[in-house]
């Protein structure tokens, strides 16, 4: 039987291609928030720093932080129809499913918007934990595995961000590092995720690779 019974994944950027959207918004949220400038040429270096790392770079306070990651969820809901799923991740869902190996999504986004992005694939996952805090998937992913009958040595959680490695860690499970998203694959391999996946084909053999 399949190592993990339970994969938990990020959205953004780990099953929707969504970094092209956020591109496009980004200096809109700088402009929007009085945040601190960022020239068009030094977003692609935002891709090496943590989450916090950013927040400072950026003069984004913890008070700041709520409103401004629900504008951020209201406009990525408006513009779901815009955003697809990357290509393969389907068929993947579908797999799993079939070996018997429960999915669940835990997201900062909201879940009307990760389900309108799904579309058809919505029914391939087992459970939806969304609009979680910045700092505060690691309770989240505690709480779905519960919920879905997984200890933590049998669940792995993949996203594209530092701090989904580190929430993973904080809840002893293992992680998985996709190369396709948000972070940049060295800035990831730093932080020291259980698995650094380069394709979704390689990430399917590793979540279906028996004990």
């Amino acid at each position: 039987m399949p190592h993990y019974r339970l994969a938990i994944f990020d959205f953004d950027g780990t099953l929707a291609d969504s970094l092209p959207w956020f591109r496009a918004s980004f200096q809109d949220m700088i402009v929007r928030f009085d945040l601190a400038p960022v020239r068009d040429d030094e977003v692609e270096g935002l891709r090496g720093l943590s989450a916090r790392e950013i927040m400072a770079r950026l003069n984004v306070s913890m008070w700041q932080l709520p409103a401004i990651v629900s504008d951020m969820r209201k406009r990525k809901l408006a513009a779901a129809g815009e955003i697809s799923l990357f290509a393969g991740i389907p068929a993947m869902l579908t797999d799993l499913q079939r070996r018997g190996i429960k999915t669940a999504i835990v997201s900062s986004d909201s879940e009307a918007s990760v389900r309108q992005v799904l579309g058809p694939a919505t029914s391939l996952i087992t459970r939806f934990d969304c609009g979680a805090a910045m700092f505060g998937k690691h309770w989240k992913f505690r709480r779905v595995a519960r919920k879905l009958g997984a200890r933590p040595s049998e669940t792995i959680c993949i996203g594209d961000e530092i701090r989904d490695i580190e929430a993973a860690k904080a809840v002893g499970m293992d992680s998985g590092a996709v190369a396709w998203g948000y972070a940049l694959p060295a800035a990831l391999q730093a932080a020291g995720p259980t698995h650094l996946f380069q394709s979704i084909e390689e990430m399917m053999q590793r979540l279906t690779k028996t004990k």
